[in-house]
């Protein structure tokens, strides 16, 4: 193995050991003292402890093994290779974490009335944990695996399995928990999904300029000039008028906003300008791919 491919390995295996770290650091230091919960298999492992009190590590680590292996069977090594990786340390940190705890070298955050800080506070840190693991290709196992399974066997999305899956371990955990704690769980959820998604889209979102006028050219050029922004010209046809013009397509920043629209609207005060939303910027003035 060359030094180059070694590295690689290790910039993808390292976010995800860091990522499942921080999800089992929540897990421990928020969710299970408060008796709130979390669906897959992650749930189905916090209800045994709360009905058998068997450790967290190890359910997550059995339930996992064979899913993992079926997976590994089934989708094959390529796509299953770093859910193993996540799989094992997160039961590594789960253990670490418990250890730690029954040591007495950090007391996890119980509270009996603010329920609301502590689903806030675990929404936010299993959705960063998550966040990092999937967006470095890896995954914590569980119906992940078997979203990918049935989604290939029967068609279902892996969004569909996951929800699914999620509202049967909730539903089954009102067996040890009050209900309002699951109301309490569906804040955390619904934050963490949130989180997750904010990663998996990236931190720095930026802006699309589409700018149709009769002096295309002229505004790339000044863009171009007084920007510093890269710029494309697209080819269009106005389907009343049939002239022919081109499209401007630009990417900023949102500082550069107002510039840009000033920038437009003197050379071309009736330019139809489009603003959208992006996120994860790679490329050329912004975010290194």
């Amino acid at each position: 193995m060359t030094f180059a491919k070694l590295a690689s390995i290790i910039k993808t295996v390292a976010p995800i050991m860091l990522g499942t770290a921080v999800y089992a650091f929540g897990l421990l230091y928020f969710i299970i003292p408060n008796q709130l919960m979390e669906g897959g298999v992650t749930g189905v492992t916090i209800l045994l402890n709360y009905g058998f009190h068997i450790p967290v590590f190890l359910t997550t680590l059995l339930l996992n093994l064979p899913l993992f292996l079926l997976g590994w069977k089934v989708l094959g090594a390529r796509q299953i290779v770093y859910t193993g990786v996540g799989i094992g340390s997160l039961s590594f940190f789960l253990w670490l974490f418990e250890r730690m705890i029954a040591l007495g070298w950090f007391n996890p955050f119980q509270t009996e009335h603010d329920f609301i800080l502590a689903s806030l506070y675990a929404g936010v840190t299993l959705g960063l944990g998550l966040g990092i693991v999937f967006r470095f290709g890896g995954t914590t196992g569980g119906v992940d695996i078997v979203a990918r399974i049935w989604g290939r066997r029967f068609g279902w999305s892996m969004g569909q399995v996951i929800l699914v899956t999620d509202v049967v371990i909730i539903g089954s955990s009102l067996l040890y928990i009050p209900r309002e704690k699951i109301l309490y769980t569906l804040v955390a959820v619904f934050i963490a999904s949130r989180v997750i998604d904010f990663i998996q889209e990236g931190a720095y979102a930026a802006k699309a300029f589409t700018i149709i006028s009769d002096f295309g050219q002229e505004i790339a050029e000044l863009i171009t000039k007084e920007m510093e922004r890269g710029v494309t010209l697209i080819p269009s046809i106005g389907a009343y008028s049939k002239q022919a013009k081109h499209m401007v397509y630009c990417i900023v920043s949102r500082q550069e906003i107002r510039q840009l629209s000033r920038l437009v609207k003197s050379v071309d005060p009736r330019a139809f300008v489009i603003i959208s939303d992006v996120h994860d910027v790679q490329g050329e003035g912004f975010r290194e791919i």
